[in-house]
């Protein structure tokens, strides 16, 4: 199989899976215990809490760890609001949000929070203007996630910073796409709370981590013991933290390497997709993307239908995100952008990774091509 829909999930790295059997050996106590065997899991733990720490440039300490990036922007998003002072109640997001985002967003709304939805341009970029008016003393929180997971635009996150600070408002981003793809130092960027997540950097699923600045105070979403400090309460799954810890070291080490060469990749696959199928546009296609994401729009065509016939041959893509694949509907991030109804369901996201070689690509491209000749009724 040619996999490139490394933006849903990515395979565990060999060193990940290892890593996390010593610590379902080793480390089999309770990590809150004071025996041997519960300080071996705590210490396994606090290593692996430095390990997602280096990655963004954060201190072990600005780490909670959580299930996964949706708990982690639900924790950011309600944890602030949630414990906001009461004139300061208004979130402000954009309409091209993971739905993570969105949700808790839509929650408040109904739970008497003010919300307001930033637009973004035809590639997908927040428009600073709208978000300059909307910098009012009563925000509580500007969320703005730092790489589409569809389109693989980079938001300007640290011009977001620069207009919330003027209102006094802490910025959230979900940096779910970014971590292990872009290099990112939380201190640089300014935000005060930020999302990353393990499977999407060759960890295991079920693990995730929200980096918050000390001094930002959020009300949790659990309550129970002492865990996370009592943000995250629970007994710690120490084999996926590890697991976690070990993905997020190996991608600060293989950072500049992977997205120099998947770049590369990204590129070659889209100029030749696009000198022989007509019609074909990218979406998103703004020097500020991730180096991995090409997402095509194949104009007269179902993008669904062209992911299924392409998974008939072995190939894995993807028409978005994959937790809104079981709605069938078109994309909110690309009619966000302008797009009408036909060619939002037009389009295909593939992503590639770190295991993806040229051959693979050139294999790709022969794939598609006969696919768009087979659904336009042409000869190949």
């Amino acid at each position: 199989m040619i996999y490139a829909d490394y933006n849903a999930t990515t395979p565990v790295d060999p060193e990940v899976r290892a890593a996390m059997a010593y610590a379902l050996e080793a480390g089999f106590g309770n990590a809150s215990s004071l025996h041997s065997a519960g300080q071996e899991a705590r210490r396994l733990v606090e290593r692996a809490r430095a390990q997602a720490a280096a990655l963004i440039g954060a201190q072990p300490d600005e780490i909670l760890f959580t299930s996964g990036g949706t708990e982690a922007d639900n924790l950011a998003v309600l944890g602030v609001a949630e414990n906001a002072r009461p004139d300061k109640r208004v979130v402000v997001t954009t309409t091209v949000e993971h739905q993570a985002v969105l949700a808790p967003c839509k929650h408040l709304q109904a739970t008497g929070h003010p919300v307001t939805f930033l637009p973004v341009d035809s590639h997908g970029r927040v428009s600073l203007t709208a978000l300059a008016d909307a910098a009012k003393p009563e925000v509580a929180l500007f969320s703005v996630m730092l790489a589409n997971n569809e389109t693989g635009t980079l938001e300007p996150v640290a011009d977001v910073v620069t207009v919330a600070s003027g209102c006094g408002a802490p910025v959230h981003t979900d940096a779910v796409q970014a971590a292990g793809k872009l290099p990112i130092d939380v201190k640089s960027l300014g935000v005060s709370l930020l999302s990353f997540s393990s499977h999407k950097l060759h960890g295991p699923k079920g693990a995730g981590a929200l980096f918050v600045r000390r001094g930002v105070e959020l009300a949790p979403r659990l309550h129970g013991g002492r865990q996370e400090r009592g943000l995250r309460p629970g007994t710690e799954n120490v084999p996926a933290i590890v697991g976690f810890g070990k993905a997020c070291e190996l991608a600060g080490q293989r950072l500049a390497d992977d997205a120099r060469r998947v770049a590369a990749l990204r590129d070659r696959f889209e100029a030749q997709i696009r000198s022989r199928i007509p019609g074909t546009r990218v979406n998103g296609a703004c020097d500020a993307r991730l180096p991995n994401t090409s997402n095509l729009a194949f104009t007269g065509l179902d993008g669904e239908a062209v992911t299924i016939n392409l998974d008939m041959l072995g190939m894995a893509a993807s028409n978005g995100a994959a937790c809104s694949a079981i709605d069938h509907a078109p994309s909110h991030v690309l009619l966000a952008m302008g797009q009408d109804v036909s060619d939002a369901r037009s389009s295909v996201r593939f992503s590639f990774g770190r295991d993806n070689t040229d051959e693979d690509i050139e294999h790709a491209v022969e794939l598609v091509v006969q696919v768009a000749n087979l659904l336009r009724g042409a000869r190949p």
